[in-house]
């Protein structure tokens, strides 16, 4: 692709880019960076949930239960001593593990019973890590998770993570990472044999794809990344209560997942960051009443954007797009 080419095509992104690295630059309060940093940590999450739903097409409402145990892992880990760039890849690790074995029985059953069961090991995390007194803290969870150990720099020295604004780049760092991995794994031969599933299991595997295979690929892949997310919001808070194994969390995925578009990049993170922004902004003058209006906005979106907010955006853009070149073609016609 030529340079000039890449920038039309791409200059919206490269636009937010520029914007999400000015953050710290142009935000209020340290409280304000908090819940955006925040809002990043699920909207890492909710791209894990889009691989499995967008683009395999099933409904996981697993993706609670993988989380908090991705921030128990890094938690526990980090408290005994061990590296934080250690304790992250290997709490993703712990949870894709987890979801393998998970996914042996479940995946075997299809549409809503696959969601039901996963919606049941979420609970069962949740009762597990409020009741394993000596391993979770119970429901008064781990306080004092170390910081990450600094990294250092050529010219530089070495770079903490002390302050909220370099805790804010660690977090838009894995984010940008994880929507390049995305980016190339959704473009790739495995990311069509995925949509193969999606769109019709049956003809997927008359084809000689083994589907079972897929999806428990892309279900263990998911839950790396949300277990990545878990780990991660554990040191944003340096602590963890009993509500990060709140399974409702799930359903907030889904939803901003739904509302900001399925089976796109950047949909998820869209509906996560905005969503959550929106809710805790709201927090102050309705209160719990904010979900109220959060549940109008998914009936909203459901009717008139049934493909999220991005994928409307996208089809307006070609209708548009459509109307210029109808317009041109009438004018050279003679």
């Amino acid at each position: 692709m030529r340079r000039g080419q890449f920038f039309r095509e791409k200059w919206p992104y490269l636009i937010l880019l520029v914007f999400a690295l000015a953050v710290p630059a142009i935000v209020p309060s340290r409280y304000v960076l908090h819940v955006i940093t925040m809002s990043c940590v699920f909207a890492i999450a909710t791209l894990s949930l889009n691989l499995i739903l967008g683009y395999t097409g099933q409904v996981s409402l697993a993706q609670a239960g993988f989380f908090a145990i991705g921030a128990y892992g890094v938690a526990i880990m980090t408290k005994g001593g061990l590296s934080f760039w250690l304790a992250l890849p290997l709490s993703g690790l712990v949870a894709a593990v987890v979801s393998f074995l998970v996914g042996l029985p479940t995946l075997r059953t299809r549409g809503s019973y696959f969601a039901i069961a996963t919606l049941c090991f979420g609970v069962i995390v949740s009762i597990v890590a409020g009741s394993w007194m000596g391993f979770t803290g119970g429901h008064t969870g781990i306080v004092g998770i170390p910081l990450p150990d600094p990294i250092p720099f050529p010219l530089i020295g070495e770079v903490g993570f002390h302050s909220k604004a370099a805790q804010y780049y660690l977090v838009l760092g894995f984010l940008l990472l994880v929507l390049f991995v995305m980016h190339r794994l959704v473009n790739s031969v495995l990311g069509l044999s995925f949509v193969a599933v999606r769109n019709n299991e049956v003809l997927a595997g008359a084809v000689g794809i083994n589907t079972f295979r897929y999806k428990l690929l892309s279900f263990t892949v998911s839950c790396f990344i949300v277990g990545l997310a878990g780990a991660l919001l554990a040191v944003e808070n340096q602590h963890l209560d009993f509500t990060v194994t709140n399974y409702a969390y799930s359903f907030n995925l889904l939803v901003y997942v739904l509302i900001g578009g399925v089976a796109t990049l950047s949909g998820p993170v869209l509906g996560a960051v905005g969503l959550y922004y929106f809710l805790d902004y709201m927090e102050k003058s309705l209160g719990e009443y904010r979900f109220v209006l959060f549940g109008f906005l998914l009936i909203v979106a459901i009717i008139y954007f049934p493909l999220g907010v991005v994928g409307g955006l996208k089809r307006l853009w070609e209708w548009i797009n459509g109307r210029l070149a109808r317009y041109r073609a009438q004018e050279v016609a003679p």
